[in-house]
């Protein structure tokens, strides 16, 4: 006698068997739960993963060395999920896919079906829609993954800026609309945890990432790949409930649902079920938001902005090495301009590589020693790893003016800044009823 009796047709027809195992393997690798144990905020949970991430950056480099031959070497992902090291996984896996379906095709091709493992196969994708819903969702919720254009942003032409950066500041503008797609996000990732709702929220999350993937493809952004799969996830759960679906689509008599319902005989099967969702609930669902909603919270707190005000400073005086440099467009050294946010970044209208160069403009990052007067200047790279450039004396003969000298890296510098009354129509966050034209 079994303990459970898993849903599912008892016999299954053979294209249907050589498609699952195709996509039992490939997504089953890309999906990896067992990395699921870094969700829990511990040091050592995060440890029992790396011996995977360090074979798996092995086998992918092996594969493109030894099999592929298509890049001489492999980005890793770095914020960005279409780097050459992910396409490279992803023909890696689909390869893996291919073979390992024809060598289980030969040695289990009597079996009449697959429903255990289908069963755990729906458990994983559906699962690892949850944690997408909800990871980025609770971050949308509290405005936190596309942040409102900083000075720096705001002050760069919009002919400057990449397809990415200009979709995510639109995104960043209106805390309404960023919120309204979080909550959506949210909504899939709840009804998700739930039999009963589950089927529904596949299809909610399939509009909601369907439009994510658009958004990626249309602007450009890093994401394609993930946001594919997810689509392609969302597509994979439906396809097992394809005869409901088209019942419901064409007004026919429809079951209920079982693909997500089997029958645990075990009393203590469902027990460790129960706590084992419990568990994930508070380190995918209530963790984050409670995280995140501390952060909102701190966030709206009064921000102490030190001797420095925010805003931008125009350079009326800048020596180099005792050169004084004048103002012209075609000088790529001299700073026109120089913006401090509010946060510890800003900017420099300069094209100098001593700062992180993005869209016409020099980033960097400052701590302020207020007893001493000397802004400590930072340098970070697209990998996140942080150079320090330098330190700034800095006096203050007024309110809006400051004095700068120092070294910067191999560099004498010294800057004269004073502060613009320069306004941006767009921190106004413009809403109107009534519009009597076109703005």
């Amino acid at each position: 006698m079994t303990t459970t009796n898993w849903p599912g047709n008892s016999q299954w027809p053979l294209w249907q068997k050589i498609l699952f195992r195709f996509f039992f393997i490939y997504f089953i690798l890309y999906t990896a739960p067992w990395t699921w144990i870094s969700l829990i905020p511990r040091e050592w949970a995060s440890k029992i993963t790396q011996p995977y991430y360090k074979f798996m950056d092995w086998l992918v480099n092996t594969a493109n060395d030894k099999l592929f031959h298509v890049y001489t070497m492999l980005v890793p992902f770095n914020g960005s999920g279409d780097t050459s090291f992910g396409w490279i996984q992803f023909r890696l896996f689909l390869l893996l896919a291919f073979v390992g379906c024809i060598i289980w095709s030969l040695v289990d091709a009597k079996r009449p079906n697959y429903n255990f493992l289908a069963y755990w196969f729906r458990l994983v994708l559906r699962y690892t829609l949850i944690i997408n819903c909800f990871g980025y969702g609770i971050s949308k919720l509290f405005c936190f993954q596309m942040p409102f254009p900083s000075l720096s942003q705001l002050a760069t032409p919009l002919g400057d800026y990449l397809p990415m950066r200009l979709s995510w500041m639109y995104m960043g503008y209106s805390s309404t609309y960023q919120f309204f797609a979080g909550a959506f996000e949210v909504v899939a990732g709840i009804l998700l945890l739930f039999r009963r709702t589950a089927t529904f929220g596949t299809i909610v999350a399939l509009g909601v990432f369907t439009n994510v993937m658009i958004m990626n493809m249309g602007y450009d952004i890093p994401v394609k790949l993930f946001s594919t799969h997810l689509v392609i996830i969302c597509f994979v759960l439906l396809a097992f409930e394809y005869r409901r679906i088209f019942a419901l689509l064409f007004n026919d008599p429809m079951q209920a649902g079982t693909v997500y319902r089997p029958v645990i005989l075990k009393k203590w099967l469902r027990i460790t079920g129960y706590v084992l969702k419990l568990a994930f609930i508070v380190f995918v669902v209530i963790l984050p938001f409670k995280q995140d909603y501390k952060s909102y919270k701190d966030s709206k707190k009064p921000q102490a902005t030190g001797p420095i005000k925010p805003g931008v400073y125009e350079v009326k005086t800048f020596v180099l090495n005792g050169d004084t440099l004048p103002f012209t467009y075609a000088d790529k050294l001299r700073w026109k301009d120089v913006i401090f946010d509010h946060n510890t970044g800003g900017s420099v209208g300069s094209l100098d590589t001593m700062f992180r160069q993005r869209y016409g403009r020099g980033y960097f990052n400052f701590s302020i020693d207020s007893a001493k007067q000397n802004l400590d200047l930072i340098k970070r790279t697209v990998d996140f790893k942080t150079f320090p450039l330098g330190s700034l004396h800095f006096e203050l003969p007024d309110s809006n003016t400051i004095v700068l000298s120092g070294r910067l890296r191999k560099d004498s510098v010294y800057a004269l800044l004073v502060r613009t009354p320069r306004h941006f129509q767009l921190t106004e966050r413009q809403f109107h009823w009534l519009s009597e034209y076109n703005r």
